[in-house]
């Protein structure tokens, strides 16, 4: 070796001491430093929550603040109390108007569009077809119902209630089966009948009194004491007719034999 060549030679211990990996040896370059990865963003509170948030320090403010009134009302606490009172009616007739605005715009929102109209016109014509529909109802009743009607004849009610179920039986063609709880007679109803015990049965301690019974089921269902409108005879019958009565009134059925 060359003078020349021994000098690089020393001058390069590394690569002296591996001469005999070979000349092809390749060295991979040494690996980059890792970037510092960047911290994730702090999640922000959603418009939800903060409003939410809001909401409860207001409440407890006004809750706070009345509480300081009533126990020391000063002209100061009292006033602080109606400032802070005033911001919530405030905000809350504001909320009262949107919801109206909405309901305007959302037929399916609008309560005086849900049931029992509140116009009158509309009204009208909502009751006119409750009557009908309540009619067609009663008369498919008379099919195979009756009306047990209670009554005494020293009574000044049942007599004054006697012509509203004659005119209901002519009208609707439900038949009224007149039943005498003391024996006596009852204008308008010549073939009443005697109490049999039904009355006991039933608990009928005031009359006048009227039942919707079906005879051959023994199913009976009271409808009301005392002297009753024919709507009010209408609207009653159709409704503990309905299949919805016994399930939120299951206690009103009874079943006994009727002779």
């Amino acid at each position: 070796m060359s003078p020349r060549w021994r000098w690089r030679w020393r001058r390069c211990p590394p690569l002296r001491n591996l001469w005999w990996r070979g000349w092809h040896f390749y060295e991979d370059p040494a690996p980059e430093p890792e970037a510092p990865q960047a911290e994730p963003p702090k999640a922000t509170p959603s418009t939800e929550s903060v409003v939410l948030r809001d909401f409860q320090r207001l409440q407890k403010a006004v809750e706070d603040t009345r509480n300081i009134a009533i126990m020391r009302p000063t002209e100061v606490n009292v006033r602080r109390y109606m400032e802070l009172e005033a911001q919530v009616i405030e905000r809350a007739s504001y909320f009262a108007d949107v919801a109206q605005r909405v309901a305007w715009t959302h037929p399916n929102l609008d309560p005086t569009l849900q049931g029992r109209p509140v116009n009158a016109r509309a009204l009208e014509v909502y009751e006119q077809q409750q009557n009908a529909e309540r009619s067609h109802t009663v008369t498919e009743l008379g099919r195979d119902h009756v009306l047990l009607f209670f009554f005494r004849s020293d009574c000044p009610y049942c007599h004054a209630f006697a012509p509203t179920l004659e005119a209901f039986q002519t009208r609707y063609g439900l038949q009224v089966l007149a039943i005498s709880v003391d024996g006596g007679p009852m204008p308008g109803f010549p073939n009443a009948r005697h109490d049999n015990g039904i009355a006991t049965t039933l608990y009928v301690d005031q009359v006048p009194a009227v039942f919707l019974a079906q005879p051959y089921s023994g199913r009976i269902t009271p409808i009301g004491f005392g002297v009753l409108s024919e709507a009010e005879l209408l609207e009653r019958i159709a409704t503990l007719a309905s299949p919805d009565s016994e399930r939120m009134l299951p206690g009103l059925r009874q079943v006994t034999r009727l002779q």
